[in-house]
């Protein structure tokens, strides 16, 4: 006798995904659901909304890595469960750490003696390490200033006016007046002259950008340094530099090693650089590193024991994980100098590609320069009847995700498009990428004149 029973609601196994019940109805989207469900229907649900995001690597508005190696890859899923933090129990992760605080700080000619080591953090990006190096220069300004016995409450900060926002949430978390150096039509970067002549003696420090987010333009950091020099001997002042190298500090030592932006400059006190930007590494590593240890005040640093030995920590957040850390040593040594000189110089190459294919179409005015990060930032010549916004948004009809924006003030009326090029971004992709613009101009040109630049 063949016995046979009908499936009940529970009995999961037999069913397709797609026709089981919890594929069929809305799961809550702001509380947790009452009831578990099979894991494969949770994959299944959370991946196919996934599908509704842009591809990581048509996004040529972003500066962070989206691909690495499978051998990295492999690394960094293997210590997806270690946090970082228990250094006692993952020593040689630790140890990978300082390997890579050391040679980045050799990469910017800290000046190190051969047996004295760097002092540096990992921190989960440059976001993190500016709030560090900033803290630390208020920290050091306050320290001197109380030792005078003068005021120490109004500390400042000089920027340009095209910093990332971190800084800006820097100034307000901490407390910080932000000066900022406002830009002009032509020139996207901080002019030195007047980031100096905007010092005073609240000043903790002059931050100076290796690689716009606006152009990927270099600031002259040269310029400054010889500029505080004058001033600071005459004024007995000790105004310092920090570099913010997020998108430019893995670029400048392989494109442009003669370039003196670093701990060359006396003044240089700190550098910020991200992992995860042209450190090659997937999101969530940045770095600082400090010229000298009396530039990092000790009072700034602390000491726990709970996780097995003493263990000196200067970090915003505690634990995280060891992955990103693991990938920065994978590919330090796996790529050394020439390896990412290669990959920047083809970087740079296919930046100019797109950039001679834009001005070949005759549309277009560019407003990136060639030495910087390599990216190409152009703006339309005729606006009479689009706009960059049009153009951003046709775009993402063949998939690509390229950012339009206004610029800061008082270039403010400045309206840019912008083309990230990263590590995996082809010599096909680009060539397609400036195709593909250009078929977007013609289709906006045959559009009805009232349907454009509502």
């Amino acid at each position: 006798m063949v016995l046979s029973r009908a499936v009940s609601d529970t009995d999961v196994s037999v069913h397709s995904t797609f026709a089981s019940r919890y594929v069929r109805s809305s799961l809550p989207r702001y509380h947790m659901p009452e009831k578990s469900i099979p894991k494969e229907a949770a994959y299944q649900i959370i991946n196919d909304e996934l599908m509704l995001d842009g591809n990581p690597r048509l996004n040529l508005a972003s500066f962070v890595t989206t691909w690495m190696e499978p051998e990295c890859d492999k690394l960094v899923m293997a210590s997806m469960n270690k946090n970082y933090v228990d250094m006692d129990e993952y020593p040689v992760t630790t140890e990978f750490q300082n390997r890579c605080v050391n040679m980045i700080a050799h990469l910017f000619h800290a000046p190190l003696g051969e047996s004295e080591t760097a002092v540096g953090v990992g921190t989960v990006g440059s976001s993190e390490a500016i709030m560090l190096a900033g803290l630390a220069f208020k920290r050091k300004w306050q320290n001197k200033r109380r030792a005078e016995g003068k005021p120490f409450d109004k500390p400042n900060i000089v920027t340009g006016a095209n910093v990332q926002v971190c800084w800006e949430k820097f100034a307000r978390y901490f407390e910080v007046e932000l000066k900022e150096v406002k830009l002009r039509e032509g020139y996207y970067v901080m002019d030195p002259e007047q980031a100096v002549e905007m010092v005073d003696e609240n000043t903790i420090c002059v931050a100076a950008i290796l690689g716009s987010t606006l152009n990927g333009e270099f600031e002259d950091v040269k310029r400054i340094n010889d500029l505080l020099e004058e001033k600071n001997k005459e004024t007995g002042w000790e105004t310092a530099i920090h570099v913010d190298a997020a998108s430019g500090g893995f670029i400048a030592p392989f494109l442009y090693p003669e370039l003196e932006w670093d701990f060359r400059l006396p003044w240089v006190k700190s550098i910020n650089v991200s992992g995860h930007k042209y450190g090659l590494v997937y999101p969530g590593i940045g770095w600082c590193v400090w010229r000298t240890k009396d530039d990092l005040p000790d009072d700034l640093v602390f000491h726990i024991n709970y996780l097995g030995t003493d263990q000196p920590t200067f970090t915003l957040n505690f634990s995280k994980g060891s992955s990103q850390v693991i990938a920065q040593y994978y590919q330090f040594i796996r790529q050394g100098f020439e390896g990412y000189r290669n990959i920047m110089e083809n970087c740079q190459e296919n930046a100019m590609v797109v950039k001679e294919g834009l001005e070949r179409t005759g549309r277009f005015n560019i407003v990136s320069k060639d030495q910087g990060v390599p990216l190409v930032a152009f703006s339309l010549k005729d606006h009479t009847r689009h706009d960059e916004f049009e153009v951003s948004d046709m775009l993402r009809r063949f998939g690509w995700i390229v950012p339009a924006y206004t610029m800061p003030a008082d270039a403010q009326h400045v309206t840019v498009l912008r083309v990230v090029i990263r590590e995996e971004f082809s010599r096909t992709l680009a060539e397609r990428l400036v195709l593909h613009i250009d078929t977007v101009m013609n289709q906006l040109d045959a559009l009805p004149s009232n349907s454009v630049c509502q």
